[in-house]
C-alpha cells in the first residue's frame, strides 16, 4: 500500500531551517523561523520557568494520567490570563476550557468542534494567515475561504476591505481572527476598529474564532487580549486558541488551550463534553509538564511577577530591534520605505521584497526569510542589524 505514496516537497520553513543550518557562513542571519531569540542567538528559557519547573518536580508523586480535558489548575488560569483577572466572563459557567497540546491542538479542536456542530460551516481567514492555519482547520474537512486585510502600500490593516468583506458573510459563518501581533504581517486592529468589528460581527452574526499566540508581546497582556475581551463579553459564542510557547517559551512543551464561549451555562457544559470527546478521539490525554509549569507561574504571585518582568523585557527587546532595524534600512535604502516596521507589533513583518531579491539575500549575502519576505524581528540581533540592512540595499541594487 505505501509503495504508492509519492515524495512530498519539505515544508517552506522547515527546508529554510534545514538550508541555514548547513550555511558555515559565519554572517548568516535566519529571519524565517518563528521563535524568540536573545542577542545570542539563542531561545532561552525563562528564569520563571526553570523555578516553577523545579517546584513541579519536587512535588510530583506520579505520572499518571491528568484527564482528557487537561489540568485544571491550568485550565482556570488560563481563562483568568486570557481573559483578564477581574472579568466575570472568566469566573462565569458560560465558559468552558480544555488544554491541548500547543496552539495548534487547540486550533484543530476548534475545527473539529466547528465540524461537529455545523459540518457545512465556512471558516473564513485573513489574506495572509499563518500558513499552518489551512492544514489545521481544513484537514478536519471544513472549508476555508479568505477576507482581505493586509494593505501593502502602508503596511497596515486594509480595515475598509475587510469589513466591506466580512459585511457580506452569511449568518453564522466562522471568522477567523489574530488577537494580536498578526502572523505573517506584524498589522494589528485598533481599539476603535475592534469595536467597529465587534459590532458587525454581532449585527450579522457572525462566530469568532481567535488565535491568541503572541499575548504580552506587543503592547501587553492586557492591550494584546483588548479585542479578544471585547468580543468575548460583548457576542453570544466565541472561540479562543491559546499558545503558550512564545510568551512562556515552551515550544517543545506543547502547552495550549481551547477556551469557548457558550450563550448559557448548560450551553458550555453540553460544549465541554463534546470537546473531551473530540480530545479523546484525537490524542487521548494531553501532557501535563507544560501545562503544570503555567499553572505554577500563574498561580504564586512571586513567579508571575518575575515571568511579567522577563516577558516585559522579551517585549521590548523587539521594540527596539524593530526601531534600529527600521533606522538602519532607512540609512541604506533611501529609495524605498520601511517605516511600517515601527508601526508594527510582535515578531512579524513584511519587507515587501519579491522573490528574486528575497532569493539574492539568501545566496550572495547568506540572510534566510520566507519567499514572501515575512522576517521574524527576533531573529535579529543589534550586533548584525547594519550587515542585514547592507545585504538587503545590496540585494536591490541600491
Amino acid at each position: 500500500m505505501l509503495e504508492h505514496l509519492d515524495r512530498l516537497a519539505p515544508d517552506p520553513i522547515l527546508g529554510l531551517m534545514a538550508a541555514f543550518r548547513a550555511d558555515s557562513d559565519p554572517r548568516k542571519v535566519d529571519l524565517g523561523v518563528g521563535v524568540y531569540r536573545d542577542e545570542r542567538g539563542e531561545t532561552p528559557v525563562m528564569q520563571a520557568v526553570r523555578d516553577a519547573e523545579r517546584a513541579v518536580l519536587e512535588r510530583q508523586t506520579t505520572k499518571t494520567y491528568v484527564a482528557p480535558a487537561g489540568n485544571a489548575g491550568f485550565n482556570d488560569a488560563m481563562r483568568r490570563l486570557t481573559l483578564g483577572d477581574d472579568s466575570p466572563l472568566a469566573r462565569s459557567e458560560r465558559v468552558c476550557a480544555v488544554q491541548a497540546p500547543g496552539g495548534c491542538g487547540a486550533l484543530r479542536l476548534g475545527a473539529e468542534l466547528i465540524r461537529v456542530a455545523r459540518p457545512e460551516a465556512v471558516v473564513h481567514v485573513s489574506n495572509p494567515t499563518w500558513a499552518n492555519h489551512v492544514p489545521l482547520l481544513s484537514g478536519c474537512g471544513l472549508k476555508l475561504e479568505r477576507y482581505p486585510y493586509f494593505d501593502a502600500a502602508c503596511g497596515g490593516v486594509a480595515f475598509e476591505a475587510m469589513l466591506s468583506a466580512l459585511e457580506a458573510l452569511p449568518p453564522r459563518s466562522v471568522v477567523l481572527l489574530h488577537a494580536s501581533c498578526h502572523n505573517p504581517t506584524g498589522a494589528d486592529l485598533e481599539e476603535a476598529q475592534w469595536r467597529e468589528l465587534g459590532a458587525l460581527l454581532e449585527r450579522r452574526a457572525l462566530l469568532p474564532f481567535i488565535d491568541m499566540a503572541y499575548q504580552g508581546l506587543g503592547r501587553g497582556l492586557a492591550e494584546d487580549a483588548y479585542g479578544l475581551r471585547l468580543l468575548a463579553a460583548q457576542l453570544p459564542e466565541a472561540l479562543i486558541a491559546v499558545s503558550c510557547s512564545k510568551n512562556f517559551g515552551l515550544y517543545r512543551e506543547r502547552v495550549g488551550c481551547l477556551l469557548v464561549v457558550g450563550q448559557s451555562g448548560a450551553a458550555a457544559e453540553a460544549t465541554l463534553t463534546q470537546l473531551v470527546r473530540i480530545a479523546r478521539g484525537l490524542y487521548s490525554m494531553p501532557p501535563d509538564h507544560g501545562a503544570a509549569i503555567v499553572a505554577e507561574i500563574l498561580g504564586e504571585e512571586p513567579l508571575r511577577a518575575a515571568w511579567q518582568r522577563e516577558l516585559t523585557a522579551m517585549r521590548e527587546r523587539i521594540l527596539q530591534l524593530r526601531t534600529a532595524a527600521a533606522e538602519a534600512l532607512a540609512a541604506a535604502c533611501p529609495r524605498k520605505d520601511f517605516s511600517h516596521i515601527v508601526r508594527q507589533r510582535g515578531m512579524f513583518s513584511y519587507l515587501g521584497l519579491d522573490k528574486d531579491t528575497v532569493r539574492r539575500l539568501r545566496e550572495a549575502h547568506h540572510v534566510y526569510m520566507t519567499d514572501d519576505s515575512r522576517i521574524n524581528i527576533a531573529g535579529l540581533r543589534l550586533g548584525n542589524i547594519p550587515y542585514f540592512a547592507q545585504a538587503v540595499a545590496h540585494a536591490l541594487g541600491q
